[in-house]
């Protein structure tokens, strides 16, 4: 599919001059949406902060030239694709971007809204079309959740596009609860201490996956996506499901942080600060060899 190479910001679209844009010339013309206060200028400069701070952890730009961003449509994507373009205009992000969407043969898919949206804001873009709906509808039994198998068939396509599009990194817009939940849901579930890291290479050795949104709180990202009226779309497919475990995990921890506030900010540290001695896997820490000094 050919790439999408966006025009410059449309004006009927988006303010480009600093009489619309406001007082703060240092506002990125796609914030123009953004309504005027200091609460909302306080939670741009927060999560432009922590991306930068994710991005300088990890290593994310190191090498980097090209980086394809995933699009779901979704209020996690549009914000991880709206603060990299402002960290790209301030000269801080010395990377191409490529957005991408991956419509996915979904009901009712409202096709126009994102090539739209994206022409709008002066991205570029692709939008490939793979019906992976049908295969996870078939392939998987009723009652059973389609997130695992759908997310394998997305991540693979997206991997295929970066290839073809000359990228070197898969950008995922990821975020802190998301982060948790799959801790504990490694941790209930599948009896290991996991997680979702913010920077992997893919198991062909070719790609790597980034997420700058590792340190961004769900609620934050869903106070900028309602301030910067992205055209949501949701999904039909895992979205319409009831019970999923991701679900559980997300309750249990939204009531740990009600009864007892800043637990996930500090369980989030908690993944960053592993003592393997404390633990209880030979294979990262030698016990064997363990044992006290011989005595003279």
């Amino acid at each position: 599919m050919e790439l999408a190479q966006s025009p410059s910001y449309d004006t009927t679209n988006i303010a480009l001059d600093a009489e619309h844009v406001g007082l703060d010339a240092d506002v990125h013309p796609l914030f123009s949406r953004m309504p005027s206060s200091v609460s909302l200028n306080k939670l741009r400069k927060r999560l432009l902060r922590q991306v930068r701070q994710a991005l300088d952890d990890f290593g994310m730009l190191k090498g980097a030239k090209r980086w394809l961003v995933g699009v779901s449509g979704g209020k996690d994507s549009y914000s991880l694709l709206a603060l990299l373009m402002d960290l790209k205009w301030r000269g801080l992000l010395p990377v191409e971007l490529i957005a991408c969407n991956l419509d996915q043969g979904q009901p009712n898919f409202p096709k126009h809204i994102l090539p739209d949206y994206l022409s709008s804001i002066g991205v570029k873009h692709r939008i490939e079309y793979r019906d992976t709906y049908s295969i996870v509808k078939e392939k998987v039994p009723t009652g059973a959740t389609y997130c695992s198998l759908c997310s394998r068939l997305r991540r693979g396509n997206l991997y295929r596009i970066a290839r073809e599009e000359g990228c070197d990194a898969l950008v995922l817009g990821h975020h802190r609860e998301d982060i948790l939940e799959t801790f504990f849901m490694n941790l209930f579930h599948g009896g290991r201490l996991a997680s979702m890291p913010a920077k992997l290479l893919n198991d062909e050795g070719d790609l790597m996956v980034l997420r700058p949104l590792a340190y961004a709180a769900e609620d934050d990202l869903a106070k900028f996506a309602a301030a910067m009226a992205f055209p949501i779309i949701p999904c039909d497919l895992c979205g319409s499901q009831d019970g999923l475990e991701r679900n559980a995990m997300k309750a249990m921890l939204a009531d740990i942080e009600r009864r007892m506030p800043g637990r996930k900010d500090t369980m989030l540290r908690a993944l960053g600060h592993v003592n393997a001695s404390h633990l209880l896997d030979p294979k990262l820490f030698d016990f064997q060899s363990l044992g006290p000094e011989p005595k003279e």
